[in-house]
């Protein structure tokens, strides 16, 4: 379902850059409007429930609030830097998970694991380049401000689900306040969109619903602990996306951000899943 996830989110922002110059809000309200009735429909089809426990409410908004933000910022990035960039940074989340669940789970952080997560801190640094001579350095803030809120939202996705929630009724709900968050800023800068562009939309709302679906699920069911480094995936995808859609190129710092981050991945998995078996 990860893998799958990752393949349907490298799509999405593909579309999203397809789109065109619209304003970043008017993106994500579609990406979400689409999850939000797709989510709907699934719900209707399946007779679900739409109570919630009244407890989980926090957890509820948090998880929406936080993936909006993350979703604003991806998109930024998604504009304007490379696509195997932008998802190298979103995906510091599965690190922004395991310590989120510090906060929300209550899961021990233990020494090799908070290296770990300096250690892909550390790769990051080489895909942002902070420098004042960086003419990418804010869209590169930006994504990686984008995979630290993406990081607190599958937290948050995680004990939903430990505490009985429904996925589709978490992905039905983080849509609908999404969606509702963005009208203000929409409408401020609402921006007409040609048939085109109308129809990249669309399918970037498509390929949102299927990785929506299927993170939640994955994070539902399984600790980011033991799934997180087939997130990682998606920079397979984006680098062949952007490299035969955009003709994107990553600098030689980027591409040692990519090692480092994805080694740190991988440790992280060794570990997490050796820890689990002693």
């Amino acid at each position: 379902m990860i893998v799958l996830s990752a393949f349907c989110f490298a799509l999405m922002n593909m579309f999203v850059r397809l789109s065109g110059d619209l304003p970043t809000p008017e993106k994500g309200f579609f990406r979400n409007f689409v999850a939000f009735i797709f989510a709907l429909i699934i719900m209707i089809k399946d007779k679900q429930s739409f109570h919630f426990n009244k407890s989980n409410l926090p957890l509820l908004l948090g998880r929406s609030l936080t993936g909006t933000m993350g979703i604003l910022c991806n998109f930024y990035a998604v504009d304007h830097l490379a696509l195997g960039d932008a998802s190298i940074l979103n995906k510091m989340s599965p690190f922004f998970a395991v310590l989120f669940s510090l906060i929300f789970l209550k899961e021990r952080l233990r020494l090799p694991q908070a290296l770990i997560l300096l250690g892909a801190f550390f790769g990051a640094m080489f895909v942002v380049k902070p420098s004042f001579s960086n003419a990418e350095l804010f869209p590169s803030l930006c994504g990686f401000f984008g995979g630290i809120s993406a990081g607190a939202a599958y937290s948050m996705v995680r004990a939903l689900g430990i505490r009985g929630e429904k996925g589709s009724f978490i992905v039905l709900f983080f849509s609908g306040v999404s969606c509702l968050t963005m009208i203000p800023f929409m409408l401020f800068n609402f921006k007409i969109f040609t048939p085109i562009q109308l129809i990249m939309l669309l399918l970037a709302g498509l390929s949102a619903a299927g990785g929506q679906f299927s993170i939640t699920a994955a994070y539902t069911y399984a600790p980011a602990r033991e799934i997180s480094i087939y997130d990682y995936s998606q920079i397979i995808f984006a680098s062949a996306l952007g490299f035969f859609v955009f003709a994107d190129i990553p600098d030689i710092y980027s591409i040692i951000g990519y090692i480092i981050i994805v080694t740190m991945a991988i440790i992280m998995f060794l570990y997490n899943n050796r820890k689990l078996s002693e």
